[in-house]
């Protein structure tokens, strides 16, 4: 039986009781009110129970909440670090790769330049080998003109056109 009701009961039944003239008191039926006190201690208890369940059973809510965002904490915090380590990682490879392309552009840049230099030197040595050959060519030619001139009378041999040079 429900404990407000027994308290209800008891209410009800010191209303209906006989006052005592001339004082605040009353006159009870005593079998009555020691039925309802028994019916309050056996209620009582069974109230007191079902209390002390709904307070376990709200402690047991509480703490599988408070687990429950433990553990998102706990798993936020850690996706917040991984995240956090990935995007050092990458800004790290992302610098590392930058200096990687400058020191190639600057290896390049080199390359490039002796590669000029070699082009220059070895250009200037060709022509200066070309411009040997060729003095020598001329000299060559210039002797053997110059002997053969002396070999032939000058009125009756022409020279032939591959051996004239026009100056």
């Amino acid at each position: 039986m429900d404990i407000l009701h027994l308290v209800d009961r008891l209410e009800e039944l010191l209303n209906e009781s006989r006052p005592i003239p001339l004082t605040h008191s009353v006159v009870v039926d005593e079998d009555r009110v020691l039925e309802i006190i028994d019916q309050m201690r056996i209620s009582i208890p069974d109230e007191v129970k079902k209390s002390q369940q709904v307070l376990a059973q709200r402690d047991r809510v509480m703490a599988q909440a408070q687990e429950e965002a433990n553990r998102t904490l706990s798993m936020a915090k850690r996706r917040g670090e991984e995240s956090l380590s990935r995007d050092t990682i990458v800004e790290a490879a992302h610098e590392r790769a930058e200096q990687i392309l400058d020191q190639a552009r600057a290896e390049a840049e080199a390359m490039h330049f002796e590669a000029d230099e070699y082009t220059v030197e070895s250009l200037a040595a060709l022509e200066d080998e070309l411009t040997r050959l060729l003095n020598q060519t001329r000299n060559g030619i210039t002797k053997i003109s110059a002997e053969k001139q002396q070999l032939m009378p000058a009125e009756n041999i022409e020279a032939p056109p591959e051996l004239v040079r026009e100056a």
